[in-house]
């Protein structure tokens, strides 16, 4: 299972990558869009100075036609790094594209994937994550968890080295139901990750045992024993 985290706000990144088991990031134009108008090579040098070289970084491109997203693809490799994923939106063009890419030795990661169809064509063509929109589908009324459960099963049955990473998620139960489905990632905003702990349960909990600690130890904690 890998935890991926969906901002660019460098002050998130620092602080997630230290408090949580993060294995990567995600971005894209509307993330990058909530940074202002910032240079966005530079930007995404730093991002990748804080995740460090181990973690996944995924950079989506911009351009509609094939054409124009291999030329920006080998633009991310050249400004940013190798090892960069190239999210790619699976249109018919992106499709073409990640086929290219694939066969050219790129890290892919398909992505705006809304249906079964969808997720299976990119799979085939070759991209290493199926970035599949689990609130966006809700939105349009379309079963989520039948597409995640769906696009597991092709995966399993045709043996390639391809994952579901989980995006759009707008609460925890989201993000367990597409565990659930067969995710083998989830990419996440930290606002949300912050809500997993949002429980007054929680605090009531490490309150009580403090205080039987306490009736016992006084204030000293293991340390001073």
């Amino acid at each position: 299972m890998e935890l991926m985290l969906d901002t660019a706000n460098l002050k998130r990144i620092a602080e997630a990558v230290e408090y949580y088991p993060i294995s990567g990031l995600t971005t894209n134009p509307s993330i990058f869009k909530a940074e202002g108008h910032i240079d966005f090579f530079a930007h995404a040098r730093e991002i990748r100075r804080i995740i460090g070289k181990d973690r996944t970084f995924h950079i989506q491109v911009i351009s509609t036609d094939c054409q124009g997203i291999l030329k920006e693809a080998e633009t991310i490799k050249r400004k940013v790094d190798e090892n960069v994923y190239i999210k790619t939106p699976v249109s018919r063009e992106g499709l073409k594209a990640i086929g290219i890419m694939s066969r050219e030795g790129f890290n892919v990661t398909a992505t705006a994937i809304y249906t079964t169809i969808q997720a299976e064509l990119a799979m085939l063509a070759g991209a290493d994550y199926l970035a599949l929109y689990y609130n966006r589908m809700l939105n349009l009324d379309i079963d989520a968890d039948k597409v995640f459960s769906q696009t597991a099963d092709a995966i399993a049955a045709s043996g390639k080295d391809c994952k579901i990473v989980g995006a759009s998620f707008k609460n925890v139960m989201q993000l367990t139901n597409a565990i659930a489905d067969g995710a083998q990632a989830l990419t996440v905003p930290p606002e949300l990750l912050d809500t997993a702990f949002a429980n007054p349960s929680i605090d009531l909990a490490v309150a009580n045992f403090r205080k039987d600690w306490s009736t016992v130890y006084g204030d000293k904690t293991l340390c001073d024993l």
